[in-house]
C-alpha cells in the first residue's frame, strides 16, 4: 500500500511538472512573438507590418544582353584603321579571339539573338540616357555600361564634363532603365585609366600620328611633352576620371542591381598588344578579350567587387 501511495504521488508530481513545464514554454513562445511584433493575430490588429522582403539575388546567368556606351563597347580600331568593329566587342562581340561576355554567358550560337549592341562611337554621359531607351525595347536581362572616357578626352581640361553633370546623366540613363524595366541587372565598368594608356602608347610612331588627328587632345595632345604644364594637365584628367569612377560606384551601390566593377578596368594595365596597332589607345582584339574576361569573372562572382 505504501508503495503503491508513492508511485502515485511519484506520477503526480511526474505530471505536475510536465504540465509545469508546457505553461512555461508556452509563456516562453509568447514573449518571442512579442519581441518580433507580437503574434500574427496582433499584428493583423494593429495594422502592423509585413515582414520585409528579402534582397534580390543577383542572377549570374542571364538570357540575354544589351550593350551601351561609347568607341570601346563598339570594337574600335580592333580590326581595322579609324573604324567601328563591333564583332570585336568585349561585351556582345562574335570574335572568337575576343569570346566576348554574351558569348561566355549565353554561348555562341545565339550571341546575335540574344545580345545587342548599342553604344556609340563619340558617346558621352549625356547620349546614354537616349541609348537606354533604345536598349530596353528588347528587354534585356543584362545591360553592360561602359561610358566616361570621352567625357574626359576633349580638346581641353577646361571642356571636360564636370562631375555633377557625369553623375546626373547616369541618374537619367537609369531612370530610362528603370521606367521600363525595374529587375533588369546592369554591369557598370570603371573608364579606363587614360594616362596609363598614354604612358604605353607614346613610343610608338605611329600611334602618335594618329593622336595629331585630334584623339583625346586633354591626354594625347603634345604626346612627347613631360614639362610642368602638360604634367598638371594630364594629372588632372586622370583625376576627373578617378571622379567619375567614384561617381558611379557610388550611384551604382544604391540600385539592388546594379553591380560596378570595383575599378578592375582602371586598375588594369594594358600592355602594347592589348592596345590597337592603329591607334595604341583603343583596346585591341586581345585587349577586348581581357574586359570580357574581367567582365565575366565580375558579372558571376556570388559577391560584387569591393
Amino acid at each position: 500500500m505504501r508503495e503503491t501511495v508513492r508511485s502515485c504521488r511519484g506520477r503526480a508530481a511526474v505530471a505536475g511538472a510536465t504540465a509545469a513545464a508546457l505553461v512555461l514554454v508556452g509563456a516562453l513562445a509568447g514573449c518571442e512573438g512579442a519581441g518580433d511584433q507580437g503574434s500574427g493575430r496582433q499584428a493583423s490588429a494593429a495594422g502592423g507590418r509585413p515582414s520585409p522582403k528579402p534582397t534580390p539575388r543577383w542572377d549570374p546567368s542571364p538570357g540575354s544582353i544589351a550593350a551601351v556606351g561609347d568607341s570601346i563597347t563598339r570594337g574600335f580600331d580592333a580590326c581595322s584603321v579609324l573604324s567601328d568593329c563591333p564583332e570585336a566587342s568585349w561585351a556582345t562581340g562574335t570574335d572568337a579571339q575576343v569570346r566576348s561576355l554574351a558569348s561566355r554567358l549565353l554561348g555562341d550560337s545565339v550571341v546575335s539573338t540574344r545580345s545587342w549592341n548599342y553604344a556609340r562611337t563619340g558617346a558621352r554621359m549625356a547620349d546614354l540616357a537616349a541609348q537606354m531607351k533604345i536598349a530596353v525595347e528588347n528587354r534585356p536581362e543584362l545591360v553592360t555600361v561602359m561610358v566616361g572616357a570621352n567625357d574626359a578626352c576633349r580638346d581641353s581640361v577646361a571642356a571636360m564634363t564636370p562631375v555633377a553633370d557625369f553623375r546626373a546623366g547616369f541618374e537619367a540613363a537609369m531612370k530610362a532603365l528603370r521606367g521600363e524595366l525595374p529587375k533588369a541587372q546592369v554591369y557598370v565598368t570603371s573608364v579606363p585609366d587614360l594616362k596609363r594608356l598614354w604612358s604605353q602608347g607614346r613610343g610608338n610612331p605611329l600611334g602618335k600620328q594618329i593622336w595629331k588627328l585630334g584623339i583625346c587632345r586633354s591626354m594625347l595632345g603634345d604626346a612627347e611633352a613631360t614639362d610642368g604644364a602638360a604634367g598638371a594637365r594630364r594629372d588632372a584628367v586622370q583625376q576627373r576620371v578617378m571622379e567619375y569612377n567614384q561617381a558611379l560606384g557610388d550611384m551604382c551601390r544604391k540600385d539592388l542591381y546594379c553591380r560596378y566593377d570595383g575599378g578592375a578596368v582602371f586598375a588594369y594595365r594594358f600592355t602594347g598588344e592589348q592596345l590597337s596597332h592603329w591607334d595604341w589607345f583603343h583596346p585591341s582584339k586581345n585587349g577586348q578579350n581581357r574586359l570580357a574576361e574581367m567582365a565575366y569573372r565580375n558579372v558571376t562572382a556570388a559577391e560584387p567587387p569591393a
